[in-house]
């Protein structure tokens, strides 16, 4: 072990020996998950002598709000959750201690213990200020039945929309109540399908939203609503997505890995691959940090809660086992991956992995919120005809663009 890393943690254990107590404050437990971060707890605390666990739950829906409210009365948690979206705006006003110097001197975390990506999503400005402790990402579902009835390859790596079109337009047959695809229209889709193209969504310093990368991405969307290889809102009759390709109906679905569970029960043989790429391959994925309150008395007590929540293989499992969402570790983390891996439909899980190569973040800006809200606007209205890609991009361009005027 190296010297400096080895002094490090006998002087952290040394530092604790008294006894600290960290509060901590969760979304991603939820109540489902309450018994299984308290047996947690108790592992860490007698790996830990004289360190302490206070925890504090709440749903993400009030979760920021009150998260907001500790830190304006001067009592934030020492340790707390983020998700990317609201990651920068804290880390922006200066709230998060930085914790460079502590992963650099803590024999647990090396350069190949986390997937790159999801690390590098919570560093602002150079500076590391959390360490992911989940994520999911967004990949291609397809019925490999409707694929052999149809004749069709099953996707590869190496796949592009062109193929995803030539596979879709082979599958559907409307009048069957059958379609290519479905992808959903709407910002968290966009966002990502405009870099694929070659573009992206730039909102500061420099605004670009109406860009032809951006017109193309959009084209390519809502290209399969007019193709008639992906069902419009009125054909879905109030259906979920999810549910049309639970039901046979879908030959492709892009959607969260979070789905695996409830397409069990499918009757059909299904697997996964990696999104097909544009001009380039990009993926969606979601992440969520443990962070530690730049004002907190108790920071290395806290660091150490942050390390065992990211790092440590007690958590790793207990995830994998409990569907607690996933692990933010490399792949070189066989061990703890293995269950996972191994678990069952789809096959193709690899696929989980590989996809944080190609990762990208969304724009992000204080008023979230309305950003979100003013192109999900725009693209409902190309969705349903009503402005075509043009007119949608450049009132999404000029309406952002005032946003952030104010």
């Amino acid at each position: 072990m190296n010297p400096i890393r080895a002094l490090f943690a006998l002087l952290l254990v040394a530092g604790l020996a008294f006894g600290q107590t960290v509060d901590y404050f969760t979304f991603t437990t939820g109540q489902a998950h309450v018994s299984e971060l308290e047996t947690l707890i108790e592992e860490f605390e007698a790996q830990n002598p004289g360190i302490t666990i206070r925890y504090t739950t709440a749903p993400f829906a009030d979760y920021f709000t009150k998260l907001q409210t500790d830190f304006a009365a001067g009592n934030p948690p020492d340790v707390f959750e983020l998700n990317y979206e609201n990651f920068v705006t804290f880390a922006s006003r200066g709230t998060l201690a930085p914790l460079d110097e502590r992963i650099a001197a803590d024999p647990a975390i090396t350069d190949d213990t986390f997937y790159p990506a999801a690390l590098e999503a919570f560093a602002y400005d150079g500076t590391q200020y959390g360490l992911p402790i989940t994520f999911s990402t967004v990949v291609l579902f397809y019925n490999e039945d409707l694929f052999d009835a149809a004749g069709v390859d099953y996707p590869t790596d190496d796949w592009t929309w062109d193929d995803v079109m030539t596979a879709a337009e082979a599958i559907s047959d409307p009048a069957n109540r059958i379609w290519g695809i479905y992808q959903p229209v709407q910002f968290w889709e966009f966002y990502k399908v405009a870099q694929a193209a070659g573009g992206g969504l730039q909102v500061g310093p420099e605004l670009a939203i109406d860009t032809p990368e951006n017109r193309a991405a959009l084209e390519y969307l809502v290209g399969k609503i007019e193709a008639g290889v992906m069902p419009t809102d009125a054909q879905l009759s109030g259906m979920a997505n999810e549910d049309l390709f639970k039901a046979g109906q879908l030959g492709m679905l892009v959607s969260g890995i979070w789905m695996f569970e409830g397409f069990q029960e499918a009757d059909f043989d299904w697997n996964i691959a990696i999104e097909p790429a544009g001009e380039r391959r990009a993926t969606h994925f979601f992440a969520n940090a443990a962070v530690v309150a730049a004002p907190s008395p108790v920071a290395d007590a806290a660091y150490a809660w942050v390390r065992f929540l990211a790092a440590s293989p007690e958590v790793a499992e207990t995830r994998i086992a409990t569907n607690w969402e996933l692990p933010a570790l490399s792949l070189s983390n066989v061990d703890a991956l293995a269950p996972y891996l191994e678990r069952g439909a789809p096959a193709n899980r690899e696929a989980v992995f590989a996809s944080l190569a190609y990762a990208v973040t969304p724009p992000v800006v204080d008023r979230q919120p309305e950003l979100q809200d003013v192109i999900n606007q725009e693209l409902e209205a190309v969705r349903f005809g009503s402005k075509t890609v043009a007119q949608a991009l450049e009132s999404a361009e000029r309406r952002v663009a005032s946003l952030l005027a104010d």
